[in-house]
C-alpha cells in the first residue's frame, strides 16, 4: 500500500485511484474503519418485539441483533464458537434460540450458549459454556436508529455522530418518529464501497447531468437542472461534519421527486406537519425539515430525506458491494402516503429503479476504469468549492453555499485518511474540536 499521504492529499481534494482498487487497502479499511465505527444495523420499527432479530453484516462479518425480552438490544457474531458455522441463516424473523445447523450447539436470544448435545457422555460436564458464548458486539439506538461497534473504545453513539445528530433530529424528532419499511430490497453492484458513500454525501454535480432524461420525465422543481444549464447557489448548501458524516440540502424541495398529483399529498402533509416540527426543534431545523438531503453517515450509510430512500454499502471485497435499501417514512403518516413514498423509492432508488440504475452503472464504472495498472497510477480530484467554506452560527461543521459543491466529499476522505492512519478516537477531529476553535 502507498504511503497515506499519497492517498489522499489537500484536505481530501485528490485521491489516489488505488484506494478504489487494491486489496491492501482494502483490508486496512476492514481493520482500520469497520473494526472500529460504529455501523448502522437496522431500526427499531423492524424488530419491535421480545425475539425479533435480523441479521446483517458489519464490513464483512456476519452478525445477528436481537431484541430481549426486557425490551433492550444485543448483537452478537453470527459464527458457532465450536465450529464457527453459522448459528442463523436466514435473514430476520422472531425466535427464543439460534441452534448450529452442523452440530446441535444452541445459542439463546443473548447470544448465551445454553446447550451441548452430548455434554455429559462426551465433554464429561467439563465445558464452560458461559466462555462459549456468540461474541458480543456493542449495540446502542439513536431516535431508533440502531448501529454497533467492534471498538470497546468507540466514542458513545451519540458523540461519534457527532453534529449530525442535530441535523437528524430535524425529521427524527417529528411526532411520532420515523420509520423504515422493509424487508429491504437488496442487489449487487461491482464497485467500491466509497463511490456509492461519496455520491450520497455531496455529490449534486451529477444530478442535472447522469439524470438528465428522468429529470425531462418528472419534471417538478429540480428539473431545471437538466443538461446542468441553470444553477441557483442560494438554492441549498452542504454541510461537512469533521467525523466524516455529511450532507446536500435543497430548500423547499422535500417532494422535488414526488411529482404529480401523489406528490401534493406528501407536500401538503409537510406543510401541515411544519408548525409542529418548528415547535420541537427549531426555525433552523425546519428548514432542513422542508428541505431535500442527500446524505451519508460515515462510513458507509446513506439516505435520501425527501426521496426517502435508505442504504447501507455492504463491501465484498474491493470491487463489489451489497446494496441494502429501505424506505424512510414518519410512523403517523397516513398508510396511503406511506405506500405511496414507498411505491416511489423502489421506482427511483429500488433495486431496478430509474435512477438507481443511472447511478450504479457509474459507481461501477468508476471503480471498474482502476482495473487498469498504468490508470490506477493516477489521481481523481475533489476540489469544487474549496476555499469558500465557513462556519455558521448555530450550524454544526463547516457549510458552503450550493448543494452543487464538493465540500461534505472531502470532509468523507478527510475522515477516512484520519482513521486509516491508526489514530486513536482521542486524537481523532471532533465536531466539538471544530466548535471550540470558533
Amino acid at each position: 500500500m502507498k504511503p497515506l499521504d499519497q492517498l489522499v492529499q489537500q484536505e481530501g481534494a485528490i485521491q489516489d485511484r488505488s484506494i478504489y482498487w487494491d486489496n491492501d487497502v482494502y483490508q486496512a479499511e476492514m481493520e482500520h474503519i469497520f473494526a472500529r465505527c460504529w455501523l448502522f444495523l437496522t431500526h427499531d420499527s423492524i424488530i419491535p418485539e421480545k425475539g425479533d432479530y435480523q441479521v446483517t453484516t458489519m464490513g464483512e462479518d456476519n452478525v445477528i441483533v436481537a431484541r430481549q425480552a426486557d425490551g433492550s438490544l444485543k448483537a452478537f457474531l453470527n459464527s458457532c464458537t465450536h465450529r464457527g458455522n453459522f448459528v442463523c441463516f436466514s435473514e430476520a424473523g422472531n425466535t427464543r434460540s439460534f441452534v448450529c445447523p452442523y452440530h446441535g450447539w444452541s445459542f439463546g436470544i443473548d447470544g448465551s450458549l445454553q446447550d451441548v448435545p452430548l455434554e455429559k457422555q462426551a465433554y464429561h460436564q467439563e465445558i464452560d459454556k458461559t466462555a462459549l458464548g456468540l461474541r458480543q458486539i456493542r449495540v446502542a439506538s439513536y431516535k431508533g436508529l440502531i448501529f454497533g461497534t467492534f471498538d470497546e473504545s468507540a466514542p458513545p453513539l451519540e458523540k461519534y455522530l457527532g453534529g449530525m445528530a442535530w441535523y437528524l433530529d430535524s425529521f427524527l424528532d417529528v411526532p411520532g418518529g420515523i420509520e423504515l419499511i422493509g424487508p429491504p430490497m437488496k442487489s449487487t453492484l461491482e464497485c467500491n464501497w466509497k463511490n456509492p458513500s461519496e455520491n450520497f454525501i455531496g455529490d449534486g454535480y451529477h444530478v442535472g447531468w447522469a439524470h438528465a432524461s428522468a429529470l425531462e420525465i418528472a419534471g417538478g422543481s429540480l428539473a431545471s437542472m437538466k443538461g446542468l444549464n441553470e444553477y441557483d447557489k442560494n438554492s441549498g448548501l452542504q454541510i461537512s461534519l469533521p467525523e466524516g458524516h455529511g450532507f446536500g440540502a435543497i430548500w423547499e424541495c422535500v417532494a422535488a421527486l414526488h411529482p404529480g398529483p401523489p406528490g401534493v399529498a406528501y407536500q401538503q402533509w409537510v406543510d401541515q406537519r411544519s408548525p409542529a416540527v418548528k415547535e420541537i426543534v427549531g426555525e433552523q431545523r425546519e428548514k432542513f425539515y422542508r428541505a431535500h438531503w442527500n446524505a451519508t453517515i460515515f462510513p458507509n450509510c446513506s439516505f435520501l430525506y425527501g426521496t426517502n430512500t435508505f442504504k447501507v454499502w455492504q463491501p465484498r471485497g474491493p470491487h463489489s458491494i451489497e446494496v441494502t435499501t429501505w424506505t424512510m417514512v414518519e410512523k403517523e403518516m397516513p398508510k396511503e402516503l406511506k405506500d405511496m413514498i414507498h411505491a416511489d423509492n423502489m421506482l427511483t432508488f429500488g433495486t431496478a429503479g430509474i435512477l438507481e440504475s443511472d447511478d450504479g452503472e457509474n459507481f461501477e464504472n468508476c471503480t471498474n476504469s482502476n482495473r487498469g495498472h498504468s490508470t490506477r497510477q493516477g489521481t481523481v480530484y475533489l476540489g469544487m468549492g474549496q476555499g469558500h467554506e465557513r462556519q455558521e452560527a448555530g450550524l454544526p461543521g463547516i457549510v458552503s453555499d450550493g448543494w452543487v459543491n464538493e465540500t461534505s466529499t472531502r470532509g468523507m476522505y478527510r475522515r477516512w485518511a484520519e482513521m486509516m492512519s491508526g489514530k486513536s478516537w482521542d486524537n481523532l477531529s471532533t465536531t466539538a474540536d471544530l466548535e471550540n476553535n470558533q
